[in-house]
């Protein structure tokens, strides 16, 4: 059938099962807001462009579906280049759509025209340049595939007006792609997995290290069946919060930079760390010459160039978590000899103990609100399927640290980027993924204003996410470096005297606005806020000089960490 592009366009995302898109029209891509009303495909309208790459990648990240968005040329496609970057740090399947001046015009600085994909190529897992309509489809399907598969990440597919106004004989392509220089190893090696078991089951003070790679993989049932089964301890990234549930006795917390005592004390004390779907970032490592003295490495990841590429590995394992995991979990399986518990049992009261010794504290006040006991008396009202997105800064600290997850893909945060306003579109997302669910945002005062117009996305397709402000008045981490590391000098972060009125703007969008300044009204309040059946806003006035701790300060060990 005789085809043109921007319907091609629709055919494709059809076909990949698209059910929604987040997107902005614009000249370049008008032709695809005209053929719209013809497919089955949803379309949420943000409000700006950069909101409509966090949505998709929040409604990815909660679903484990590739996540779509489209916008136009220049300004709208530049206005994306945060939330690719966001997405393609954390590893999030994403393909984003962007329109382009005519062909004839490329080269010409044509009105908005911009080359995105030169802008691009270095936070995208690939992008494509669509030059022939006949071409349009497979690079379509080509750009899903390399979403979704090996290392997933976001890949961009920038089209001229040209094309997409062009008609062509259109065929569904049917056959599965095919990349001769594109085929990731998901099976792991046998040597490999049987040099790892012999590792860990000689281990006395074995450590299992999880990121989002596990979660991404969706291994986290093999992963706790192994922890549960041979009684080894888990700790993970921010990224990898939800692989296990943090309420169980070997949960021993984060690790790295606002980690727990414990779980920092493990990595420095164990003798075989197994590091799955993690990538040993900074943050994470502290300093890198004393992270993990003890231990030999064995480290499981799909993306072989993640393999030693900050720190020394006794074992690589390039396979997929899940696969990978599934190997070790039959070696267990065969080995039903092994005493786990017995050979460990010093190892597990030593964790034990530091849980006990060092838990996540904070000095109450009778007066004061701490952010930390807001998110204690959250815990306490929401349901367990509650998805929780964040902001960055001390608010996605204090909300990694204080609030528990007991399943995967209930967390959705920037880790590796650490995007501010990356947390209300991707809550948006999310929440549209799954109307029937809780989603609370959990934000600063600085933070929520980066991406604050999405309230009217909310407002218009009724989608009732409970924004949480912990508003101290201040951009508070960065104030935080300022009073440890530069003698308190306070420059450029105290923002209290030209806020918002955050009831009366969520009131101005017809969203619901609460206040709490007292701690006594701390619940009732919260309670409030969560039965309202809108978007809603509860900015609760907390104490302006809360830190986050523990801390490891920037070149140290994670031994070294500030306590309270």
């Amino acid at each position: 059938m005789q085809l043109m592009g921007a319907e091609i366009l629709f055919e494709c995302l059809g076909q990949e099962k698209v059910d929604v898109i987040f997107g902005y029209p614009g000249g370049a891509v008008i032709d695809i807001y005209h053929a719209l009303p013809q497919y089955p495909i949803e379309h949420i309208l943000v409000r700006h462009e950069q909101a409509a790459v966090h949505a998709a990648d929040g409604y990815a990240r909660a679903t484990g579906k590739v996540g779509v968005s489209l916008v136009t040329s220049g300004p709208g496609a530049t206005n994306t280049v945060t939330g690719i970057a966001t997405a393609y740090m954390d590893s999030i399947p994403l393909v984003v759509i962007t329109g382009q001046v005519p062909m004839p015009l490329i080269g010409n600085d044509a009105f908005q025209e911009v080359d995105i994909i030169g802008i691009t190529r270095s936070c995208t897992k690939h992008n494509y340049l669509v030059r022939d309509i006949n071409d349009l489809a497979s690079t379509l399907q080509k750009a899903f595939y390399l979403a979704r598969t090996g290392r997933p990440g976001p890949v961009l597919v920038d089209i001229p007006k040209d094309i997409l106004a062009a008609k062509t004989q259109y065929k569904p392509i049917t056959t599965p792609v095919k990349m001769r220089s594109y085929n990731p190893t998901y099976t792991p090696h046998p040597g490999q997995i049987r040099r790892a078991f012999k590792e860990l089951s000689k281990a006395k003070r074995p450590l299992f290290y999880v990121g989002g790679g596990v979660i991404t993989s969706n291994a986290t049932e093999e992963l706790s069946w192994l922890i549960d089964n041979c009684h080894i301890p888990v700790t993970a990234t921010l990224m990898g919060l939800g692989a296990y549930p943090t309420h169980k006795p070997l949960w021993l917390g984060m690790l790295g930079m606002h980690g727990t005592f414990a779980a920092n004390t493990a990595v420095s004390t164990a003798d075989v760390i197994v590091a799955v779907g993690a990538r040993f970032d900074d943050r994470v490592t502290g300093k890198i010459s004393a992270f993990a003295p003890q231990a030999k490495i064995i480290h499981v990841d799909i993306d072989p160039t993640s393999i030693q590429k900050n720190v020394t590995v006794s074992i690589p394992v390039v396979a997929d978590c899940k696969e990978a995991l599934q190997a070790i979990k039959k070696e267990a399986e065969n080995n039903k000899d092994i005493c786990w518990e017995e050979k460990q049992n010093e190892w597990l009261q030593d964790t034990v103990s530091w849980k006990k010794e060092h838990p996540f504290k904070y000095i109450d006040d009778e007066k004061i609100i701490k952010p930390q006991y807001v998110l204690e008396e959250l815990q306490k009202l929401i349901p367990e399927d509650t998805i929780i997105a964040t902001e960055v800064g001390q608010n996605q600290m204090w909300a990694a640290q204080f609030l528990q997850f007991f399943h995967p893909r209930h967390f959705l945060t920037s880790g590796g980027l650490g995007t501010m306003g990356y947390g209300l579109p991707a809550a948006m997302g999310a929440q549209k993924a799954f109307p029937n669910r809780l989603v609370v945002n959990v934000a600063g005062d600085g933070s929520i204003q980066m991406n604050i117009q999405e309230l009217g996305t909310l407002m218009a397709y009724k989608l009732p996410v409970k924004i949480l402000i912990l508003n101290n008045g201040v951009l508070g981490m960065v104030r935080q470096w300022q009073e440890l590391f530069y003698k308190k000098n306070y420059s450029q972060t105290n923002i209290a005297e030209s806020q918002p009125d955050f009831v009366k703007l969520a009131e101005a969008y017809g969203a619901g606005g609460y206040r709490i300044t007292e701690k006594s009204a701390l619940r009732e309040t919260l309670q409030k806020a969560l039965d309202d059946p809108r978007a809603a806003i509860i900015d609760v006035q907390i104490c302006p000089h809360e830190n986050v701790y523990p801390m490891v300060p920037p070149g140290k060990a994670l031994t070294e960490m500030l306590l309270i």
